[in-house]
């Protein structure tokens, strides 16, 4: 009886790539003009002129598409640690976080793309081995630059999740604001009431610099 074998697939030839690197890039156009929520399988269709069925010669699912996209968004991350030596850890490992936020924000729902997948590509691979390489060439544990790796990141996509979500348009973001302060100023929170200036404070570079630095501080004290 003869053994059957699956079929061998081949590379991707020039022509597929092109086509596929332009739906993604299609794909991340209309992130940005309309959002994640209106970003559907058909309508990235209807911009690239093709049957929605075409698409899944390219991404075999909607969630495929999503995780390329986030692949896509964090190229050049990596480099941002800089060579060995061109600052102190600390420096090295502030840079990645800023450069991630900024990746995200460079693309409308940017971060809300990105916590949904779980991507495995060069760029996401190599953001990751930069950020836990700079910690043990400095000195950390194998299981503390592991820990360290998903506290930047989680706080940084977190972060940025929450600064997109408050100021996405449409959605009345940056009147929360208002409403928040007259909820506490209805109510007896005296504490909330001293501190509304910074709670309400759409300055969210400050609000994530304190964030960071309270991270590397934690990261410096378990080093010692």
């Amino acid at each position: 009886m003869r053994r059957a074998y699956p079929p061998r697939r081949s590379a991707p030839g020039p022509a597929r790539r092109r086509a596929r690197d332009r739906t993604l890039q299609t794909a991340l156009d209309l992130l940005d003009e309309a959002g994640l929520d209106a970003l559907t399988m058909r309508r990235l269709a209807d911009a690239l002129g093709v049957q929605a069925g075409a698409l899944y010669r390219y991404f075999a699912t909607k969630q495929d598409l999503l995780t390329a996209m986030a692949e896509r968004m964090v190229g050049g991350v990596a480099d941002a640690a800089g060579p060995a030596g061109d600052g102190d850890w600390s420096q090295r490992v502030a840079r990645l976080a800023r450069a991630l936020r900024a990746a995200l924000l460079a693309h409308r729902d940017g971060a809300r793309v990105f916590a949904g997948t779980h991507s495995t590509g060069p760029n996401t691979l190599g953001f990751a081995d930069s950020l836990v390489g700079v910690l043990r060439e400095a000195g950390f544990g194998d299981g503390e630059a592991a820990r360290a790796l998903y506290s930047v990141a989680n706080f940084t996509v977190g972060h940025t999740l929450e600064e997109q979500a408050a100021l996405r348009p449409g959605d009345g973001g940056p009147t929360d604001a208002g409403v928040l302060h007259e909820a506490v100023m209805a109510g007896t929170y005296p504490h909330l009431a001293a501190t509304l200036p910074t709670l309400t404070s759409t300055d969210f570079t400050a609000h994530f610099e304190f964030g960071l630095r309270l991270l590397l501080d934690g990261l410096r004290a378990l080093q010692r």
